[in-house]
């Protein structure tokens, strides 16, 4: 089949099958359900895992196709929220990293939305400092034993297994005494609680872990070398949101250039050469976003890593996401302020839509926060992409529980801060 054709087919596809309705944050159960039903079909149809391997359940196909389904699901609002962190990084990791038994356990019913995943990484006293995190795994019979908490992860509610990165070693620097594990979200002594953002809904979570036990056989990589894991998992992480990997990218973005553009030019453009100009800059900006992810997501095919350029373009995204939630801001004035369920006003963005719009400008400020912040993706950029001096660091060759952190006298005891 050639690019036209599957394109064809795609597009045909996604009118018989793809919902009609416009999902509104997170799902709820129903919507989970409604969700899987709908990824077993993508992947039965051929369009779940387009450019993953073959042999470990995707459909080895090329860019050129995924990027041929990518353009036609744009006109779609597909119901894959919930599988994002899974298929944008934890599955990505693990066709890097994992075990051939990983790979044959994990990767199909992941891109059959048989099982839904979630990113341990982030802590209370570990934000951006990922390596300074306190969980703690201890190993035992079989396996490890974790006791700590994370926070901030989406769709840890909905998760049943998680990509946990815990700490293995004490006596070693902070970078090299970490582990990653695959860990079930339904074993016992994992407890999960929603935390509302500013939108009113629950898109993250904090986890608590009670003596948890994991298999050995779910170490990822090896054991200490969980740092190497990490930078392989957040360089997804940066690519997949960056590129927008829920599949319809900006489309469904009340926020985004064509909707503003519908909402505020009208049929013969704006009048107020004021808004055309910031227009036309969203448009550039959102178009050379495009590009570079085309760019880099072609590197990565013909194995060419693209290394720090993530956190290059996932720093773009964000302060596009700033830079489009200010510009609808302004043009729509009063009618933004609108809430989930509670109506708008009633121009063009007023009611549901004015709901979206306002949902939309609510969440922009974490783009520049989750997968990392853009004061550290600069630095990421500036040290290995512009070859700068590095910031100066006091903890690098410190043993872990030498190091004080806060809430407590030394992170050695074990205790969270």
């Amino acid at each position: 089949m050639d690019l036209d054709e599957y394109r064809r087919a795609a597009r045909s596809w996604l009118a018989e099958n793809a919902p009609d309705t416009r999902a509104e944050g997170a799902p709820d159960a129903g919507g989970v359900a409604a969700a899987k039903e709908f990824m077993v079909k993508l992947y039965d149809a051929g369009y779940s895992g387009i450019t993953w391997p073959r042999e470990w359940g995707g459909q080895g196909l090329t860019q050129a196709e995924d990027r041929a389904f990518a353009a036609e699901a744009q006109d779609f609002v597909l119901p894959t929220y919930v599988f994002s962190i899974g298929l944008g990084m934890c599955g990505p990791t693990l066709v890097d990293l994992g075990t051939d038994e990983q790979r044959r356990r994990y990767i199909r019913p992941l891109l059959r939305g048989e099982e839904i995943w979630c990113q341990l990484f982030s802590e209370p006293g570990a934000g951006s400092d990922v390596a300074a995190l306190q969980t703690r795994a201890v190993p035992t019979d079989g396996g490890w034993v974790v006791d700590g908490q994370k926070v901030w992860t989406s769709v840890a509610h909905h998760a049943d297994l998680g990509l946990l990165l815990a700490r293995t070693d004490v006596d070693v620097p902070k970078h090299k005494g970490l582990t990653m594990f695959i860990v079930d979200m339904h074993a016992p002594g994992v407890t999960v609680r929603p935390l509302r953002d500013m939108s009113g809904r629950a898109h993250f979570n904090e986890i608590f872990f009670d003596g948890v036990h994991i298999p050995a056989e779910n170490v990822v990589g090896k054991v200490g070398d969980g740092w190497s894991c990490a930078v392989t998992t957040l360089l997804h992480e940066r690519l997949s949101i960056s590129s927008g990997v829920g599949m319809g990218g900006q489309k469904d973005n009340p926020a985004a250039f064509e909707a503003l553009r519908a909402a505020y030019a009208g049929p013969g453009g704006a009048t107020d050469p004021l808004v055309r100009d910031q227009l036309v800059e969203l448009y550039v900006r959102s178009r050379a976003l495009a590009l570079f992810n085309q760019r880099l997501a072609q590197e990565t095919k013909a194995g060419i890593f693209p290394g720090a350029r993530g956190s290059a373009a996932k720093l773009l995204l964000a302060e596009l996401t700033l830079f489009q939630a200010d510009l609808a801001t302004s043009l729509a004035g009063p009618e933004a302020v609108a809430y989930p369920g509670g109506g708008g006003g009633t121009g063009e963005v007023g009611g549901s839509a004015g709901a979206r719009l306002a949902n939309a400008i609510a969440m922009a400020p974490g783009m520049a926060l989750g997968g990392g912040t853009n004061e550290i993706m600069r630095n990421i950029v500036g040290e290995r992409v512009l070859n700068l001096p590095p910031e100066p660091r006091t903890d690098k060759n410190v043993p872990f529980k030498d190091l004080r952190t806060s809430g407590e006298t030394s992170a050695g005891d074990g205790r969270l801060a």
